[in-house]
């Protein structure tokens, strides 16, 4: 593994921003100083480039086994750490579902060979896999997942034993996707009632998966884990509403309930349905602006604790077809980290949050080993952007297997110049490196 040494780079890190030079060695990042003299297999000039942390992406679709169709590791890996995230956690909606030990050991040995990010996968839960989800080991898992809204295959879970089962006698942290499935489907019955199937279009998602069917979950799934004091992570916020049910004075490291906001429902509202249709249709629905404004809000005041992106392909033709036929969930992964620093330009947020959400923090609520932070003796995962760069995104440039995204056509007002992935220099220069593969997540619990 290559020494790297980074010159003259704005670091951002813990809340401040310095000017430093970083000595990377056998992976880990070894000297932070104002002057680093010390001879490197590899040297970047950073000047006037800004170093984050890579970001760690907790939710993600990469679609591996049985979807590769639309989506794989190694694709979607790639897609990933062109844009800046170093490490994900991959959802386990996949085909078969992981609703065994054995079927999440396979993603493991499937990202083993062909991720070039690090990773780790959840463990499903459905109606009748409790003792599986009892095997997951917190060590090297990042958590259970629990559909409380429907999904691919046997993974909605709504049985009132099975969750009472799992939020008291998990061993790990619980993920939670909060949609109440019997509010969709009344919602869903009303409008074919009222307007006709065929007449049916992506303007009505947001209120057939409505702030109703968000709340009742997510309080549901709150209130279970108060009753059994289970570590519970609520899924992509997409009302101002359920920002309410979660807590804000208390520090990170000690809160048993944190959420989530995606990046799709931080930048689109139900206004840009009228042009993008079907490639902005997500589960749980992209809101209206006063929800927009209200997720905002919570994540900038600690309500909401970190940002990700529920980055799920599908095809092009399975995009393009009528409403209810078309399924939600677009390619988002590898321009997260530029959605996040326009707003940085738009005065949103600064530079210091976005690292705080997208990097810190999820390091520090799934108890990350050794990453999410530019500190001595932690691997390098780091980003060089360039603020100055515009990047406009078009479908050549698009890594994603499915070759369309929903912002396509969009001028980002910043670029990625360099991603490296466990001491790897893995993007540079527009161009992938391939350098081997990242890391499997360790986790402190």
């Amino acid at each position: 593994m290559p020494s790297i040494l980074i010159k003259s780079a704005q670091i951002v890190n813990e809340g401040k921003t310095i000017k430093a030079d970083i000595y990377i060695n056998h992976g880990r990042i070894e000297m932070i100083a104002e002057k680093i003299d010390h001879p490197a297999d590899q040297v970047i000039d950073a000047e006037g480039l800004h170093l984050l942390p890579g970001l760690i992406d907790d939710q993600v679709h990469f679609r591996e086994p049985g979807l590769t169709h639309k989506a794989d590791i190694w694709h979607e890996s790639r897609a990933a750490v062109a844009g800046g995230t170093t490490s994900f956690m991959e959802m386990p909606n996949t085909v078969p579902n992981t609703l065994t030990q054995k079927l999440l050991q396979d993603k493991f040995d499937i990202a083993a060979d062909s991720s070039l990010a690090n990773y780790s996968f959840f463990m499903g839960a459905a109606n009748d896999n409790i003792a599986e989800v009892l095997k997951t080991n917190p060590r090297d898992v990042c958590g259970i997942k629990i559909f409380m809204g429907s999904s691919t295959g046997n993974m909605l879970v709504d049985n009132a034993e099975t969750l009472e089962q799992i939020f008291s006698q998990a061993p790990t942290l619980i993920a939670v996707h909060c949609e109440d499935e019997e509010t969709v489907q009344a919602n869903l019955a009303a409008f074919k009632e009222k307007y006709g199937e065929e007449n049916l279009d992506a303007t009505m998602h947001p209120l057939i998966r409505s702030e109703e069917a968000c709340y009742l979950s997510s309080s549901k799934a709150v209130e279970l884990a108060k009753k059994h004091q289970a570590r519970l992570h609520v899924l992509h916020i997409s009302t101002a509403k359920e920002t309410e049910l979660f807590d804000n004075k208390i520090p990170l490291e000690e809160k048993k309930i944190t959420a989530e906001a995606c990046v799709h429902h931080l930048w689109f509202s139900d206004a840009d349905y009228a042009e993008k249709g079907n490639f902005i249709k997500w589960n749980p629905a992209v809101k209206t602006a006063k929800d927009r404004n209200g997720i905002l809000k919570a994540l900038l005041d600690g309500h909401i604790d970190v940002i990700a992106t529920d980055h799920a392909p599908h095809t092009l033709a399975e995009k393009q077809q009528n409403y209810l036929q078309a399924p939600s969930g677009g390619p988002l992964v590898q321009h997260a980290l530029q959605v996040l620093l326009d707003m940085v330009k738009q005065g949103k947020l600064t530079l210091e949050q976005l690292v705080q959400k997208s990097a810190h923090n999820t390091a520090i609520l799934f108890q990350v080993e050794h990453r999410g932070f530019i500190r001595e003796g932690y691997w390098a995962d780091l980003v060089l952007v360039d603020l100055n760069k515009p990047y406009r995104v078009e479908k050549e440039n698009i890594l994603s297997k499915c070759g369309w995204s929903p912002f396509e056509g969009h001028e980002f007002s910043a670029s990625i110049a360099h991603t490296i992935v466990s001491g790897n220099l893995a993007f540079t220069d527009g161009k992938i490196v391939e350098v081997g593969t990242g890391h499997r997540l360790l986790f402190n619990r």
